[in-house]
C-alpha cells in the first residue's frame, strides 16, 4: 500500500467508516501468476471451459489475502480495520461491497498498477466516482493541510459544503472556498466592429460582471456557513472555464486536497460524472474528493440536470 493512500485512510478512518480500495481482480492476478507458472497444466492457465483453471484460482486467492491482511496490518493498533476480498470487475465489486457495508467514504489510490504516469486516472478509481454509493476519496497525497472547496451553488455542492462542515476530517485545516463565473467569449468577437453595435461590448462586459458578483456571492455566503464550525476559511471568485480555474486555485495555493460535488448547474442531463468534477479528477495533483447526492450515480434510477 503506498504512504499517501495509507496515510489519508488512516486519518479518514478513525473518525468515519470507509472502504479501502485494494482489490486486484481475478483476470490480472492470473496474469501475474501466469508469469511463473512454468508448470502450467496443458492448455494453459485457463480451464477448458473458459473459467480460471483450480490451481490459478487457488494462488490467486492467496495473493489477494496477502495483500488484504498486509493492508490492514499496516494501519498500526489505533485504528480499527477489518479486510475481506471480493470477485468480479474491480470499480462494481468494491461499489457493491461500500453499499452493503454502509460505508460512509470510498478511499481509492489516483491510478493502478500499471505503467500508466503517475497523474493519469486509473481506470478503477475512475469507475468508482461514476458507480460508488458514497463520496470518494482519490488520494494523491500523504497529508491534508490546507482545502480548497469549490462550490457554484448549485445541490450538489450544498452536499459537499456539508460534508467539509461536519466531517472530523477537516478539523483544523485551512479552508479556500472559490467560486468559478464561468466565461464564454461571444461569437460576434469574430467579427469585425461594422458588423455589431458598440453597445453589445458593454453589454457583454456587464453580464461579466454581474456574473462574477453573483458567484462572489455564493462564495462568500459558503465561507459564511463553513465559519460556524471551521477556524481559518477564506474565499475567491475566479474567472474562466471552471475545471481549469479550479485546479489553478489548488496548485497556487498549494492544497493537499480539492472538495467539490459530482454535478454542478450546467443543465445539461447527464448519468455519470460532471464534466468540470471529472475535469477537476483527471486535471488536479492533490487529493480529490466528489461528493454526490443520495443514488445520484451510474445505474441508480433516474437523474436530474447535470
Amino acid at each position: 500500500m503506498s504512504r499517501r493512500l495509507r496515510w489519508v485512510t488512516g486519518r479518514v478512518c478513525r473518525t468515519g467508516t470507509c472502504l479501502l480500495n485494494r482489490l486486484a481482480t481475478r483476470e490480472q492476478l492470473a496474469r501475474r501468476q501466469c508469469d511463473r507458472a512454468d508448470d502450467a497444466p496443458i492448455g494453459g492457465p485457463l480451464h477448458r471451459s473458459g473459467a480460471v483453471a483450480p490451481e490459478i484460482d487457488a494462488g490467486i486467492t492467496d495473493y489477494v489475502n496477502e495483500i488484504n491482511r498486509d493492508a490492514v496490518q499496516r494501519f498500526g493498533p489505533n485504528v480499527s480495520v477489518d479486510g475481506s476480498v471480493v470477485r468480479g470487475h474491480a470499480a462494481t465489486a468494491l461499489s457493491d461491497a461500500a453499499t452493503s457495508y454502509g460505508a460512509d467514504l470510498i478511499v481509492a489510490g489516483s491510478r493502478g498498477r500499471g505503467g500508466i504516469a503517475s497523474l493519469v486516472l486509473g481506470s478503477v478509481s475512475s469507475e468508482l466516482v461514476d458507480e460508488g454509493p458514497c463520496p470518494v476519496l482519490v488520494a494523491r497525497k500523504e497529508r491534508i493541510s490546507r482545502v480548497v472547496f469549490a462550490t457554484d451553488g448549485s445541490t450538489s455542492a450544498s452536499v459537499a459544503e456539508e460534508v467539509v462542515a461536519q466531517w472530523p476530517l477537516f478539523d483544523g485545516v485551512p479552508i479556500h472556498v472559490v467560486s468559478v463565473a464561468q466565461t464564454a467569449i461571444p461569437w460576434t468577437a469574430g467579427l469585425a466592429p461594422t458588423f455589431y453595435p458598440p453597445s453589445a461590448v458593454e453589454i457583454y462586459g456587464a453580464q461579466l460582471d454581474e456574473l462574477e458578483a453573483e458567484h462572489e456571492r455564493v462564495a462568500q455566503d459558503a465561507a459564511t456557513r463553513l465559519r460556524r464550525s471551521r477556524d481559518g476559511v477564506s474565499s475567491s471568485v475566479r474567472r474562466g472555464v471552471p475545471g481549469t480555474e479550479i485546479v489553478g486555485a489548488v496548485e497556487e495555493l498549494e492544497a493537499d486536497l480539492v472538495v467539490l460535488g459530482s454535478r454542478g448547474l450546467t443543465g445539461l442531463p447527464r448519468v455519470v460524472l460532471g464534466s468540470v468534477a471529472r475535469n477537476v479528477l483527471h486535471g488536479a495533483k492533490s487529493s480529490v474528493l466528489v461528493v454526490r447526492e443520495k443514488d445520484d450515480r451510474l445505474g441508480a434510477g433516474n437523474r436530474s440536470a447535470d
